[in-house]
């Protein structure tokens, strides 16, 4: 090779690691997941891409740097949006009054115990609930304006919205869409 050829070729690697890097860091990055939080749906150290624009909807997988540790982030299942009316009662959600179905906790919900509840919280005394509203959380009736309730899949563990409060939506990092490793789940997130 001359002179000639070995800096075409020099430029065209740095011209393709240039666009990959703007990529990366406009459109789409790769994240791990970290944690059983997501459980059944992501499972520890899967693989996913996460989009970097576009509008959030209910039930979208985001991921958020961590508010209350430094350097990490969280993923979790958007469940609401500003000016929701968020409800729990024995594991069903309801969003501004209407029942909604969560398919994606099936799977969970099918191994408890009779009258165990998926989706609870502690109150003052130390007790688990199955039932509450934002108002019980957050002395709110609505999700604030450019703010959103997270909550992860396996709701037993996963520290979310009712424990970290609301996620600033201007903090999303990401709209996570594609698994890629392990084969297993390749293909898109639901």
């Amino acid at each position: 090779m001359n002179k000639k050829e070995i800096l075409s070729t020099i430029y065209w690697v740095i011209g393709v690691v240039a666009v990959m890097m703007l990529v990366r860091k406009f459109i789409v990055t790769p994240v791990v997941v970290s944690g059983k939080s997501m459980d059944p749906t992501m499972e520890n150290r899967e693989r996913v891409f996460a989009l970097r624009q576009g509008d959030i909807e209910r039930f979208d997988i985001v991921t958020f740097p961590a508010p209350d540790q430094k350097g990490k982030n969280y993923i979790k299942r958007v469940i609401g949006l500003p000016g929701d009316k968020i409800r729990f009662e024995k594991d069903q959600l309801f969003i501004n009054d209407k029942e909604v179905s969560e398919p994606y906790l099936d799977e969970y919900k099918d191994k408890l115990v009779m009258g165990d509840y998926l989706t609870k919280i502690l109150k003052p005394d130390g007790s688990a609930t199955s039932v509450f509203d934002l108002n019980t959380l957050f002395d709110e009736e609505v999700v604030p304006s450019g703010k959103l309730f997270v909550m992860g899949d396996n709701r037993q563990i996963s520290k979310d919205s009712r424990l970290i409060g609301y996620i600033d939506e201007k903090d999303i990092s990401g709209n996570v869409k594609f698994s890629f490793w392990p084969p297993s789940k390749f293909g898109k997130v639901n």
